[in-house]
């Protein structure tokens, strides 16, 4: 019974014209796009949220072990693409390793051409090694930022503009209604009720669709800067890794003991 009354409360979409019919069909074309949007995105942050802390874990429990350790990390974790603090730290054990072997390089170069100084100007050429690891981290992290706010655009678009589409399907069919009215020449309360409230659910599916797009969008938003948060504190621990060969946690670790 129920599904028999909305049908037949929703015939006025087609009696409203092609005007009509677009507008509901721009509304739910948004609404499909915005709730698949919304379902990846969900399904994608809880996987990354696992994978995320099963690696940290094993990252820094590598990093105080021996080397063989931090290979198998290397190996098994640092090329999978899906995961954010993998990359970062790839990159950055990257560029240390780049670094380390070009001012080798260098230096070998300027000796053997009996360089008059000890290297010292050919390093002052060149970033130093702290700062060429954090310009590498920092370029992740932007990208990685950018990569996250994929689909945010459409979300918050939807949001802004669904209940104005809303809005004018309304207009439309409250203009188409009180149109047939005029032609038919009987403009009572029971007449004119009837189409106008019909007209207005046009409004509720805009506002239906435009809702859950809006709480998504700041729901992700704030997920976005939960995790580039957590990705800055964690470039900061590797920077501190890569540049003493240390991690910090084993740093304070043994500043408390001491």
């Amino acid at each position: 019974m129920q599904a028999e009354y909305l049908l037949d409360n929703l015939k006025f979409i087609s009696q409203g014209g092609a005007v009509s019919i677009a507008v509901a069909a721009i509304l739910l074309s948004m609404s499909i796009g915005s709730w698949t949007l919304m379902v990846t995105k969900a399904i994608q942050g809880r996987c990354l949220k696992n994978s995320n802390m099963v690696f940290l874990t094993r990252f820094w429990q590598a990093s105080s072990a021996s080397p063989s350790s931090m290979a198998t990390v290397m190996d098994e974790d640092l090329n999978k693409a899906e995961n954010p603090f993998a990359r970062l730290a790839a990159q950055g054990i990257n560029a240390a390793e780049h670094h380390k072997r070009y001012t080798a390089q260098l230096l070998a170069k300027r000796l053997d051409a009996a360089a008059k100084d000890d290297g010292s100007s050919a390093l002052q050429e060149h970033s130093r090694h702290d700062e060429f690891i954090a310009q590498a981290l920092r370029r992740v992290i932007s990208q990685e930022a950018m990569q996250l706010e994929t689909g945010l655009t459409l979300l918050a678009s939807v949001g802004s503009i669904a209940p104005f589409i809303g809005l004018f399907g309304t207009v439309w069919g409250i203009y188409h209604a009180l149109g047939s009215i005029a032609v038919g020449g009987q403009a009572t309360v029971d007449k004119v009720a009837g189409p106008v409230g019909e007209a207005l659910i046009m409004t509720a599916f805009g506002l239906a669709v435009a809702i859950p797009a809006v709480l998504a969008y700041n729901a992700l938003v704030r997920g976005n800067r939960l995790l580039m948060g957590e990705m800055e504190t964690f470039a900061h621990d590797l920077h501190t890794y890569l540049t003493t060969g240390v991690p910090l946690a084993a740093t304070m670790t043994a500043a408390d003991l001491s």
